[in-house]
């Protein structure tokens, strides 16, 4: 037993004196994560702020300025232009300028001076449906406020029902808190699954495998050597992902820190395991990148990171269960902002224990096959 461990512990140190001499593996392991996680971080967003706005005013008078003015002041809107006629709106979304158009038509003012229903329209570019729909919401907030504002007593009246809203766990309604957990399981991922996919087939394309084979390394010792390096580098990236979203986006971590690692671990078994497959299938380490990215896409497409699983088709919905990222998303993402434990993630980390193992029998089996 004691040799069977003084192997494995002189492969970890090869593997890891491979990747401090090589500057490609470097920028892999210590360059990559920081960059997507910063790039994604701050690109991955569904916050809609500076929405590009047009203002067609045929009232021209206080009212209708006020009504300007708050958008302008909201941030969530930028007046670009003020058309002087129809033709001249319709090129301004037509040519994509502007998103949304506010258009006060004559007697605006006059209207809600004699307290009649005073009209205003907002027209959308509807291509992007999400900033439209955020778009049309945030302008009829702040007209109807003002509107209340304007008429105190006419508001009260109107207003049937109680309606209050509270937002639980993300109380801003900050996207980045929804994301930048996503993205660090993303990260670890990606740079998990390229660099354990390319250790194996770089021995086989270097002509070391069968040097290695002929050794008195067993196939379990060999595989726990190529794994073991890559799964404490990625605990490192995960705690360097972490930190950076706690400095640079502000996001909040409620749940245990004891149980983020416990869950990276679970997590880096099925992920680990699925390089190592791919390691098995390819021959060369052109084919292990290209087999990578093949896998990562679909994979985060059906993860639930993007698109909620419960609007995809019935099929498609049965195969996220096969999805290591989908459990690790609602782990991590329950950590961060529910302050969630282990009684009520226990589901998913189960259910991602049994995946990796699956995968790493998987694994296993095709990497003996190819050694004998």
């Amino acid at each position: 037993m004691n040799r069977s461990w003084e192997r494995i512990k002189q492969m970890v140190i090869k593997e890891f004196i491979h990747i401090l001499r090589d500057p490609r593996m470097k920028a892999i392991v210590f360059v990559l994560p920081v960059l997507q996680t910063i790039v994604f971080g701050f690109a991955v967003t569904t916050d809609v702020n500076n929405i590009p706005t047009a203002v067609y005013d045929l009232d021209k008078t206080y009212e209708t300025r006020e009504v300007t003015r708050r958008l302008r002041a909201s941030g969530y809107f930028e007046i670009r232009y003020f058309p002087e006629t129809r033709e001249e709106m319709q090129e301004l979304l037509d040519r994509g300028k502007v998103i949304m158009v506010l258009n006060f038509n004559k007697g605006f003012s006059s209207d809600i001076k004699s307290r009649r229903q005073a009209a205003v329209q907002i027209l959308v570019d509807g291509t992007d449906s999400n900033t439209a729909t955020v778009a049309m919401d945030y302008a009829g907030r702040i007209i109807k406020k003002y509107a209340a504002e304007l008429d105190p007593e006419s508001a009260v009246q109107k207003v049937k029902i109680d309606l209050r809203t509270l937002a639980w766990y993300n109380p801003e309604l900050k996207s980045k808190n929804y994301n930048v957990p996503g993205v660090i399981a993303m990260v670890i991922f990606l740079t998990s699954l390229l660099l354990t996919s390319m250790a194996v087939v770089r021995e086989r394309e270097v002509g070391t495998m069968e040097q290695l084979m002929v050794t008195p390394l067993k196939p379990l010792e060999l595989i726990l050597g190529k794994t073991i390096p890559f799964a404490i580098i990625a605990f490192i990236e995960m705690v360097l992902v972490t930190v950076l979203g706690m400095l640079i986006f502000k996001i909040p971590i409620k749940g245990s820190l004891f149980l983020l690692p416990f869950s990276t671990g679970i997590y880096l078994i099925s992920v680990l395991g699925i390089g190592l497959f791919i390691s098995t299938i390819a021959r060369t380490q052109q084919q292990a990148l290209m087999a990578t990215f093949l896998f990562y896409m679909p994979a985060v497409l059906l993860s639930g990171f993007m698109f909620p699983i419960e609007n995809m088709p019935v099929v498609f919905q049965y195969v996220t269960y096969a999805n290591p990222l989908r459990y690790f998303l609602v782990i991590i993402r329950g950590l961060f902002l529910k302050g969630n434990g282990i009684s009520i993630l226990w589901p998913q980390m189960a259910a991602l224990f049994t995946v990796g193992i699956v995968v790493i029998s998987l694994a296993s089996f095709r990497f003996r096959k190819r050694s004998a």
